[in-house]
């Protein structure tokens, strides 16, 4: 299933085709500063990838600049990609990475988010993933047999509906599961520690969490894979996650349960909170009317960068085992992650407001 080619990513491949490497090599950052604004406190997911990136920037970025990373912590995020949006200039020289805490707001059309995403420019743009389970005790052994859990009431431990968590609880509602959500959930080891009391039967994990603590409860017959929420591929197509190439991802898994693929209105916004949450949850990005050549000299050098031996080899322990975006498959990825049509905007907040009383 693809997604369509919008008039954003038509942009971008006209912009390569037109500007390319030898107008990105006119420009020179010798001497410069580049701010690369954080809308979280230190130690957190996103500041760790900017840390992560910010050598290799510098490496190579004409006249390899200085870059200093700015943390803005507040309200989830919103602080900080509200000051970005009122005060960067569109000169090159600050940068702002986001993430699915960022995008959600911006979707749902919550009003505390004063920052457009249609007036950035996508630089780069970082995946990650994360794998759905079920007690054996259930008796299902893949996804073709979750029909037979229709009527039964599941539990999930969640941190809220508004939070990542709002991707699986879409999917449950997408797939006609009974799901029951206990809120208040500090974090996502929180759910998986309820589920092996016992306390909760249906949980998901991100990547490294699912292979470093679920993974041994399969091992030991005590949990089963369902499926992962997959990848977004080059060519815009839903995707098995690399790390997880024998587990179908959740368009699998709904055609293996209802034999036909998802669509309407609430597969739209899926499309939109799983691009959030997973697929492009960390774009980098710039504003939209820097220069032409400054956004291509920037394009090319993450392009670079996740081409460099070094970056490839430590990845993994940082990133995971996904292929970051560039070019036009950021953004495509983007505007994933970015764009809900309004007719799912509005099921979205109706769904909230009725189910559990969260308006905007």
């Amino acid at each position: 299933m693809r997604f369509r080619v919008s008039a954003r990513l038509i942009g971008a491949a006209l912009l390569a085709a037109f500007t390319g490497s030898a107008v990105a090599q006119d420009v020179d950052f010798s001497g410069r500063t580049i701010e690369w604004v954080v809308p979280f406190p230190e130690g957190g997911g996103s500041g760790t990838v900017a840390r992560y990136m910010l050598p290799y920037l510098t490496k190579y970025m004409p006249g390899n600049p200085s870059v200093i990373i700015r943390n803005i912590p507040g309200a989830g995020s919103i602080n900080g990609a509200n000051e970005f949006a009122a005060r960067a200039r569109p000169n090159g020289n600050e940068i702002l990475i986001t993430s699915a805490s960022t995008q959600f707001p911006y979707l749902l059309g919550d009003p505390r988010a004063r920052y457009d995403y249609t007036k950035w420019e996508p630089l780069i743009v970082a995946p990650t993933g994360g794998v759905v389970y079920l007690p054996t005790s259930f008796g299902v052994e893949d996804a073709s047999d979750l029909s037979q859990l229709q009527g039964t009431e599941l539990v999930y431990g969640s941190q809220g509906p508004t939070s990542l968590d709002l991707v699986p609880m879409i999917a449950f509602e997408l797939m006609g599961l009974d799901v029951r959500y206990v809120f208040g959930m500090p974090g996502r080891s929180d759910g998986r520690l309820a589920f092996e009391r016992g306390e909760v039967t249906i949980d998901y994990q991100t990547s490294s969490a699912y292979l470093t603590n679920v993974a041994p409860l399969v091992e030991e017959g005590k949990a089963v894979p369902i499926f992962s929420w997959g990848v977004i591929d080059a060519n815009g197509d839903f995707a098995r996650d690399p790390t997880f190439p024998d587990i179908p991802h959740f368009v699998e898994a709904y055609e293996m349960m209802h034999g036909e693929p998802p669509s309407g209105v609430i597969f739209d916004v899926y499309k939109a909170v799983f691009g959030s949450g997973f697929a492009a949850q960390k774009p980098v990005v710039i504003p939209g009317d820097t220069p032409p050549e400054v956004i291509e000299t920037y394009r090319k050098a993450f392009a670079e960068m996740v081409q460099d031996p070094e970056f490839i080899a430590s990845r993994g322990e940082v990133l995971g085992e996904y292929e970051m975006a560039t070019g036009e498959a950021a953004v495509r990825l983007y505007e994933l992650a970015t764009t809900m049509p309004e007719e799912a905007r509005e099921w979205l907040q109706t769904y909230l407001a009725e189910e559990y009383d969260v308006r905007f």
